[in-house]
């Protein structure tokens, strides 16, 4: 029994290590189902987490963390003692800053508000001994989240209403260091800046739109600005919003002006506008100038037509007033008047000149002389007399007087009273109702026939009843005149 036993355990003992032991060594001595592979073999995986651990990933011939921790340790060594809260060279000599701009867009120009809006890349170098380094890098490009942490030359625009900054989908501000110092601050924004319009000339005007910046606390000691050649960037191409204007170029100064804290050095770039005439002459000029001469029909209207001849006029003037006042609606309250007032101003005088006209022509055919005869007594073949009233009657009514209807060719086919002077009552032989002066007598015929003594050779006088052929020819010369005139010395001022 006891040798059954024995037999057992030693059974066992042979079979147990022979288990644990066979597939160590087959899975050196078995060949591989990869060895025929080409290509990195199967690790581990806690040999795999080793090498990932110490072995740096490889792009290429060369290895990018090993450049990482060079660009990092040199940051971190000129930013180590750097304070951005002084401004390089301080105390020894002043800051040089060379600027440089680039125009995206310029307009619109409001002319109500006197301002215009642009959209530039402002551009501003200066050297800082204090960010210099040796390295194998030219340069570090830095995004706006490193500005806070270096020296910004406060450069303010002393003409802006509005700044906008641009932060989408980051703040556009860039930030470069070259290893001799040089250091670029590059941003863009939006400025609405005020520019003072001189309307004298509206609408033939030309402006200069000023954008003046400089230092807010830097006095010209410690800080200068300079144009980097004068390079300005305009790019023309981008949908520019001048609409009634046109560009024409952009002139540069550069001035000191003294405060009560310093001196300060200022740059101003002007750009020169031009208004476009097109708009202005379709809106004002061309219906200012045809409703003038529509108030000159009136003028081939008979005299007896009053309601058409007075609601013509008056449509004429009132036309002209909402002419007027449509012109300043997107104006200026500017103290002067313009060249656009002065014309509609003008048009205004000739519509209701050519109004008065027909009042004066109306007051003068009816009231200088009496109320005419009944048609009974008109005959073709019938010279006016004057019809003396009774003696009793007359020193009643000295000025009494009566005149008959003359239709003779000899009017030219004005109808009215043909009273010679001669035949007049009154002393100086023409009839004088209602105390005219006396230049009338001389220089005023009011009946058809003008004869007598007191018309001497020579004399120039005017036949009332020809006063609408008088009209329209004096009326569209002296307007045509006065555009020749008034264009010549815009267009040349």
């Amino acid at each position: 029994m006891l040798t059954k036993v024995l037999l057992i355990l030693l059974g066992l003992s042979i079979i147990l290590p022979s288990r644990s032991e066979g597939p160590h060594v087959e899975s050196e001595n078995r060949p591989s189902a990869y060895d025929d592979v080409y290509g990195p073999q199967p690790q581990a995986a806690e040999e795999k987490l080793l090498s990932e651990e110490t072995k740096p990933t490889l792009s290429g011939p060369h290895s990018t963390l090993g450049k990482l921790p060079t660009a990092t340790h040199i940051l971190n060594s000129i930013l180590n003692n750097y304070d951005h809260k002084l401004r390089p060279g301080i105390g020894e000599k002043p800051t040089v800053v060379t600027v440089e701009l680039s125009v995206n867009t310029l307009g619109p120009i409001s002319i109500l508000d006197m301002e215009y809006t642009i959209d530039i890349t402002f551009c501003q170098t200066w050297y800082d001994e204090r960010l210099r380094y040796n390295g194998s890098f030219e340069s570090f490009v830095l995004n706006g989240n490193m500005v806070s942490q270096l020296w910004i030359p406060d450069t303010f625009f002393r003409n802006s209403k509005r700044t906008q900054e641009h932060v989408i989908t980051m703040p556009n501000q860039m930030v470069r260091i070259h290893k001799d110092g040089k250091v670029l601050y590059t941003i863009r924004m939006t400025i609405d800046a005020g520019c003072l319009l001189h309307m004298l000339k509206f609408p033939m005007d030309s402006h200069s739109c000023p954008l003046s910046f400089s230092s807010f606390s830097y006095p010209e000691s410690e800080m200068i600005y300079k144009w980097e050649d004068f390079k300005l960037e305009i790019n023309e191409k981008n949908s520019w919003k001048l609409f009634q204007f046109d560009f024409t170029g952009v002139t540069n100064i550069t001035e000191t002006i003294s405060t009560p804290t310093g001196d300060f050095m200022v740059m101003t770039l002007f750009f020169n506008v031009s208004r476009r005439f097109g708009f202005i002459a379709f809106q004002n000029y061309v219906p200012s100038s045809v409703t003038t001469m529509l108030s000159w029909v009136s003028f081939w209207i008979k005299k007896d037509s009053a309601p058409a001849r007075t609601s013509l006029g008056i449509t004429s003037v009132l036309t002209m007033t909402t002419l007027g006042t449509f012109s300043r609606k997107n104006f200026p309250r500017v103290s002067y008047i313009t060249a656009l007032d002065f014309y509609i101003a003008i048009c205004f005088v000739f519509c209701f000149c050519a109004l008065m006209e027909f009042a004066v022509l109306n007051f003068l055919t009816y009231n200088w002389t009496k109320p005419r005869a009944s048609p009974k007594l008109r005959h073709p073949d019938i010279h006016a007399r004057a019809l003396m009233p009774p003696r009793a009657s007359a020193h009643q009514h000295p000025d009494a007087f009566v005149c008959q209807i003359e239709d003779s060719d000899e009017s030219d086919g004005e109808e009215g009273p043909s009273c010679p002077a001669q035949q007049s009552l009154s002393p100086g032989g023409i009839q004088n109702p209602g105390g005219c002066c006396k230049w009338c007598k001389k220089y005023v015929c009011v009946v058809p026939r003008c004869e007598g003594s007191i018309w001497q050779q020579g004399r120039l006088f005017i036949h009332i009843y020809r006063l609408d052929n008088y009209s329209r020819v004096v009326f569209p010369v002296t307007f045509f005149f006065f555009n020749v005139l008034y264009w010549l010395v815009c267009l040349n001022l």
